[in-house]
């Protein structure tokens, strides 16, 4: 026979056993709950024309942002490499009255005293040497001087100083060149300062005068015409009030 202490051991290893199957059970409120239907409904599948939209629209997306890219990448090369050919603008420009004093220095000595004094020409040799070193760097930065003279004027390179009479050229045309300009990269680094010939007229002037001129016949012809017209009428319309018949007379004989 068994014991007592030996009973309540088995009593309490029996309800231990119970205990740890309880949680698999499902409670009778958590039951009913799991058994109820979900109040959420389940979307309908998309027709074939609605994926077909979507799928473009969605294409349509994606071109538009790969454009998008793509013109921001090239602004953004265009804009490094403008930084780049254009950093030394300022600089540049600055230095441009370098060349103007050697310039300046080349023409205010002439010929004859050069030929004079021998000293003088080894100084003009030694600054014209010095414009040419100072010429070729800066054709290694694609600086280059504006050739004004004899061309017409272009307000993109040039700036009028004053005007002269000449006969000899088209009116327009630059006959002086009080400073050079120039160009880094084709873009102005600083305009020449010229003088325009107020001369004769070209070619295209006198061809716009001659159409002007043959309009104003035109309208001179067109207007006589009308006057004469209108002249005609104020007469015949005279005639009738005064009580004139233009018609032709009737032989009463006949």
């Amino acid at each position: 026979m068994k014991t007592e202490d030996e009973k309540q051991t088995e009593s309490k290893e029996e309800y231990d056993d119970e205990g740890a199957q309880s949680p698999d059970q499902p409670d009778g409120d958590n039951a009913g709950l799991d058994s109820e239907p979900s109040s959420e409904e389940v979307p309908e599948p998309l027709s074939y024309e609605e994926l077909e939209q979507q799928l473009a629209e969605t294409k349509d997306q994606l071109l538009r942002t790969v454009a998008e890219s793509e013109n921001v990448r090239r602004r953004t090369e265009k804009e490094k490499s403008d930084a780049s050919k254009f950093a030394i603008t300022s600089f540049a420009r600055s230095f441009l009255s370098v060349a103007d004093n050697l310039n300046r220095a080349l023409e205010s000595v002439t010929e004859g005293a050069r030929k004079k004094n021998k000293d003088l020409e080894n100084l003009f040799v030694g600054i014209e040497m010095t414009e040419k070193e100072l010429e070729a760097v800066y054709e290694q930065f694609n600086i280059k001087a504006i050739d004004a003279l004899g061309k017409p004027f272009d307000h993109n390179f040039h700036q009028a100083m004053f005007e002269v009479e000449d006969e000899k050229v088209p009116t327009g045309t630059i006959v002086e060149q009080i400073q050079k300009g120039y160009t880094i990269h084709d873009r102005l680094l600083r305009p020449a300062m010229v003088g325009v010939a107020k001369g004769r007229k070209g070619k295209a002037d006198d061809q716009i005068e001659r159409e002007v001129s043959d309009d104003k016949n035109q309208e001179k012809e067109q207007k006589g015409i009308k006057e004469s017209s209108a002249a005609a009428y104020s007469k015949g319309s005279n005639k009738t009030e005064a009580g004139e018949n233009p018609s032709p007379k009737i032989d009463k004989k006949l």
